[in-house]
């Protein structure tokens, strides 16, 4: 038997010496981390605002220690840890293969947290720990805010793949030390500079790291390709990076001098530089171990092709809005042409024929109208229903009223559209037919819509009126009025939906349509 097989270190993690926060014997959800704080834990809502600062940055000390991170803190009594969040490396061999949120530890099995909590340093004493026949080197960073240790960073490293470092690797474990001294001094993360994970550089990207007069020490292949995308044509070691950052960029004048501070890592920022055709995104963050700062980390990202499909997109979105604003001005000359035809006609079925058609041309124009202001395809449909219902109410103006209850939501174009013309048909319809003239009557259109995540996802819209209702042996179904066929086709064609008319429980007529609609993310 091999020595791997039969060394366990005494204080090494293992399901029976650790609880994990559930019902016993079953899989437990794994908990957030405001839960676990404030369930176990007598940190303050600014404490744990703190750590939430600290997760948001630290996938960067991560990478550059080539290690798994698990940030425990004390509970309330004083005698346990709990783990609360923990972070794999990008960069390197993971040392856990299961998730440690939610488990909880006694004092006093873990010495070297115990150490960094009681004593606020950090922690390397010991051997390493064996963990499924694979070497760990475990060291505990004490988490600081305002000179009070919130909680401690296990910071656990993979050994089984350690050779001799590279430069690259020796800079990284280099800024890692850096950023580790800071966290147990309480001067990292920096306040006020919440980071977008997603968006922001990583280590990976490019990373640059700076002496105290911004002067470039190392300069990573990744980073190195960035700036030869922006025209440098030299290396950048011994280079001041802010001063060469703003020659390659195109600005000129106090741009400048703002350019030059932040590349040269003065101050926690992040910018974009554009040159050269070329674009790459900058973040410095400024290093101070013992307080002073001794140099900077910058790390940058090419998003030159991001930026041009980015760029593509809008060009893409402002051609598609001036499109639909275009068929809307169209929309309404051809309404416009109707309209004037009808004042000319000397038949009156001619004339309401016309009319008819202007109302759907209509409608059909507001959906483009409103398409023509969005980015995408998808519109808020309450305010073209609402639109369509005073388009409508024209016809007896005064005498009949007409109400929107409920709300249709965001819907795709291709569903507006023709919701929009089979609204108006209906509206249209009520209004002509359902009251006596000079009668007054209301109209209201209700709208409901069901879980707009679902894939099942459905509208239930219903228009009903108080007027003389269904002539007897109607049937909608079979029905030849040219709006009812209208509004058949549509819904059951175009919207695979059903429509139904009946009469209403006390007085008039009711009409249900039954939409599906596309989930909403």
């Amino acid at each position: 038997m091999g020595m791997r097989s039969i060394i366990h270190h005494p204080y090494s993690l293992t399901h029976r010496q650790n609880t994990r926060l559930g019902r016993p014997g079953t899989l437990a959800d794994v908990p957030s981390m405001n839960d676990l704080v404030r369930q176990h834990t007598a940190l303050s809502d600014s404490d744990l605002e703190w750590l939430h600062l600290l997760v948001s940055e630290w996938q960067l000390l991560s990478d550059l220690s080539f290690a798994d991170l698990v940030l425990w803190v004390p509970t309330l009594d004083g005698t346990r840890y709990v783990s609360v969040a923990q972070m794999r490396p990008n960069t390197g061999p993971t040392s856990y293969q299961d998730d440690m949120v939610g488990h909880l530890v006694p004092r006093g099995r873990r010495p070297l947290l115990d150490a960094a909590l009681d004593e606020g340093r950090i922690v390397r004493e010991g051997d390493p720990e064996w963990r499924e026949e694979v070497p760990v080197r475990v060291e505990s960073i004490p988490v600081r805010r305002e000179g009070r240790v919130l909680g401690v960073i296990a910071r656990n490293t993979n050994l089984l793949t350690v050779r001799t470092p590279s430069r690259l690797e020796l800079t990284y474990l280099q800024s890692a030390s850096d950023l580790a001294q800071m966290i147990a001094a309480g001067t990292f993360p920096f306040p006020g500079q919440q980071v977008d994970m997603d968006a922001s550089p990583r280590a990976g990207d490019g990373l640059i790291r700076l002496d105290a007069d911004g002067v470039v020490q190392y300069a990573s292949p990744n980073a190195l390709s960035a700036y030869h995308r922006l025209g440098l044509a030299a290396d950048l070691v011994g280079q001041h990076l802010g001063q060469i950052t703003a020659e390659l960029a195109p600005s000129r004048g106090p741009v400048d001098e703002a350019l030059v501070k932040l590349a040269s890592g003065y101050a926690p920022r992040e910018t974009e530089v554009e040159g050269n055709g070329g674009v790459i995104q900058l973040r410095a963050i400024p290093l101070k171990p013992k307080g002073t700062r001794i140099g900077s980390l910058v790390l940058l990202r090419d998003v030159t092709e991001l930026r041009r499909r980015e760029r593509e997109l809008i060009t893409k979105d402002a051609t598609i809005r001036e499109i639909h604003h275009r068929v809307k001005n169209n929309l309404q000359t051809v309404a416009a042409l109707l309209r004037l035809q009808a004042r000319r006609m000397d038949s009156d079925r001619g004339r309401e024929a016309l009319n008819e058609a202007v109302r759907r041309v209509g409608s059909i124009a507001i959906v483009h109208e409103t398409l023509s202001q969005n980015l995408d395809e998808r519109v808020e449909f309450d305010e073209i229903a609402d639109r369509v219902i005073s388009m409508v109410a024209e016809i007896s103006p005064g005498k009949v009223t007409c109400r929107r209850n409920g709300r249709f939501g965001i819907l795709d174009a291709e569903v507006a559209t023709p919701l929009s013309m089979v609204l108006t048909e209906i509206l249209q319809n009520a209004l002509e037919h359902a009251f006596a003239p000079a009668e007054q009557g209301t109209v209201e259109v209700s709208a409901v819509r069901g879980d707009p995540r679902a894939r099942d996802a459905r509208l239930l819209i219903t228009v009903q009126d108080d007027g003389g209702g269904l002539p007897e042996g109607f049937d909608p179904q079979r029905a030849g009025n040219l709006g009812l066929q209208i509004v058949r086709t549509l819904v059951e064609g175009e919207l695979g939906g059903t429509f139904d008319m009946q009469p209403a429980p006390e007085r008039g007529t009711r009409v249900v349509l039954d939409i599906p609609v596309t989930p909403q993310k």
